[in-house]
């Protein structure tokens, strides 16, 4: 007989949800996971009585009753809204693009004016039906801002030029012609008291957990503890890249604590010229409205992914897409199997997205 009805690989938000549900159903759990943590990549850690977001902001927004019902169930949220700004060689500009960058960038006080100037500098640049990135971003704010706060962070962020990207990637941020600076402007928006780990804690603790174990190095021994399991590792990975590796953006940081007790003032700050070599800083107390002594900050620079980095960004080009498809096809194939998450199928998600869809699909078990 089997020791667990489900064993589900990976800690993080989609399994923590497998992982809640499936105990409150009565079914036994194992949980594994190769890091030394809990949380995945939304983990905090306190560090001079700040929650430190280890693997970057992770700032939880959504528009879904459910989503915000069932996460609330494990914390409590605080008010923050995220309203990043920009540093282009020392001027600072409001995103998302909105009236106040419009403003600060052309002396505008209208809706209309900003968009007459976007409309000339589109013109200019004589684009019709966007190919790339570049022709998106002008088309969508204009040629100026395009080159102070879109161009550079964004080669540095993807490590390839503007007009080798596709165009949906500048789709994804917000542009208003008002005064809103609300990055996510969702009917729900906030960060948990007492960080994510505490959160995800509670989501597992009917579960056993096994960290530092990798279920690939030993998968014929987890196979035989559980009846079914709950795949949320690299999908490639998991077939031993029979199809080839697909490919990720990753991220370092240079963290430090400093003897002061605020350093920027805000708790992101995009550096958007090409010269500087992070992408933004990150000050972390800002998130829970901190009043510490010391402050931490933590330097993010955008890289290319290699063994013993870990996956963030899907690079979701032609290439990659066409290589996964070969690999959801074999998962298909896999009996009493299910894959999920941002790794297992290769899409980027926001958390309530990860959230929903551990949902959704736990309703169809």
């Amino acid at each position: 007989m089997s020791r667990y009805d489900y064993i589900i690989v990976g800690a993080g938000l989609y399994g923590a949800v497998c992982a809640d549900v499936l105990s409150k159903k009565g079914r036994k759990v194992l949980v594994v996971e190769k890091r030394n943590h809990i949380a995945g990549n939304c983990y905090t850690e306190k560090v001079e009585g700040i929650d430190v977001h280890k693997y970057g902001p992770h700032i939880f927004h959504t528009n879904s009753d459910r989503v915000w019902n069932y996460i609330t169930g494990f914390a409590s949220f605080n008010n923050y809204v995220n309203r990043p700004k920009a540093n282009y060689l020392g001027e600072i500009y409001s995103l998302p693009f909105n009236m106040y960058t419009f403003e600060k960038m052309w002396g505008v006080k209208t809706a209309e004016e900003a968009k007459q100037i976007i409309e000339a500098q589109r013109k200019e640049a004589n684009i019709g039906e966007p190919k790339n990135l570049e022709e998106q971003a002008i088309s969508l704010v204009g040629k100026d801002i395009y080159e102070k706060l879109v161009k550079g962070y964004t080669e540095k962020q993807w490590g390839r030029d503007c007009r080798e990207l596709p165009p949906s990637i500048i789709k994804r941020l917000p542009v208003r012609f008002e005064y809103n600076d609300n990055y996510f402007d969702a009917k729900y928006q906030g960060i948990p008291i007492g960080g994510y780990t505490e959160m995800v804690r509670k989501m597992l603790s009917s579960s056993d957990i096994l960290l530092n174990t990798d279920y690939l190095s030993d998968r014929k021994y987890f196979d035989g503890l559980a009846e079914k399991k709950i795949y949320t590792g690299s999908i490639d990975a998991f077939f031993d890249y029979s199809e080839g590796h697909l490919e990720y953006r990753t991220v370092r940081f240079e963290t430090e604590i400093l003897d002061q007790k605020d350093f920027q003032g805000n708790a992101v700050i995009n550096y958007t010229d090409r010269s500087t070599p992070f992408t933004r800083i990150i000050e972390h107390k800002h998130f829970e409205f901190g009043n510490q002594e010391k402050t931490v900050v933590s330097r993010e620079f955008s890289i290319n992914f290699s063994d013993g980095c870990e996956p963030y960004y899907p690079i979701n080009d032609k290439k990659n897409t066409d290589c996964y498809l070969k690999y959801k096809a074999l998962s298909e194939k896999q009996k009493n199997c299910i894959f999920g998450g941002r790794l297992g199928e290769y899409k980027y998600y926001n958390m309530d997205d990860v959230i929903e869809s551990a949902l959704n699909m736990l309703d169809t078990l």
